[in-house]
């Protein structure tokens, strides 16, 4: 900015020695009035120095505006680099957000698939131990139905032999012993046919 006042002072200095350039001029020895030549040669510096002050005054100008317009660029890429800052800032908390979100729904993901198989493992648990209880009243009730048929055979043989008694002789004696047998054979098949082959 000081640039800028430079020619001005300098064509001011110039102005106010030239009445007193003249005035030395008309002191001195020689009194005679200023030729034309001194005069022209005057007007001739002071012309050329007023074209070297607007030069100077156009260069002092092109170089504001030059620094301007450097400060003015600085400018814009400061902001532009703060921009570029603040998308980059933007950006990478998205992707963070991202992340974060991706991992959550990761973890439910994991404990829906761990809770379905602790269910999955709890149902077929329950249904091994209905199946063992089921299968251990079978073979209780296959028990019960053993010995109920061995009660049953037991009884028709002691009841045959009580029909027979001690005191049966000879041919009706074989007779009723065949008769008993045969009532136990029929009431061993009815315990076989009602307990199953497998009781005996």
């Amino acid at each position: 900015m000081k640039l800028y006042f430079v020619p001005h002072i300098a064509v001011l200095s110039l102005i106010c020695s030239l009445p007193a350039y003249v005035h030395a001029a008309d002191a001195g020895p020689d009194t005679s009035v200023v030729s034309g030549d001194d005069l022209t040669a005057a007007s001739e510096r002071i012309r050329q120095t007023g074209a070297q002050m607007r030069e100077d005054l156009k260069k002092a100008r092109a170089r504001l505006e030059a620094q301007k317009a450097q400060q003015e660029a600085e400018r814009a890429r400061q902001e532009a680099e703060k921009v570029r800052l603040e998308a980059e800032r933007k950006r990478q908390e998205e992707l963070e957000r991202q992340q974060a979100l991706k991992e959550k729904q990761q973890r439910e993901a994991q404990l829906a698939a761990q809770e379905r198989a602790r269910k999955e493992a709890a149902a077929r648990a329950e249904q091994a131990e209905r199946q063992r209880q089921e299968a251990l009243r079978a073979k209780q009730l296959e028990a019960a139905k053993q010995e109920e048929a061995k009660a049953r055979a037991a009884a028709a043989l002691k009841a045959a032999r009580e029909s027979v008694g001690v005191r049966a002789f000879g041919d009706d004696q074989q007779a009723a012993q065949a008769a008993a047998k045969a009532r136990a054979a029929e009431a061993l098949k009815k315990a076989r046919t009602s307990a199953g082959e497998r009781a005996f």
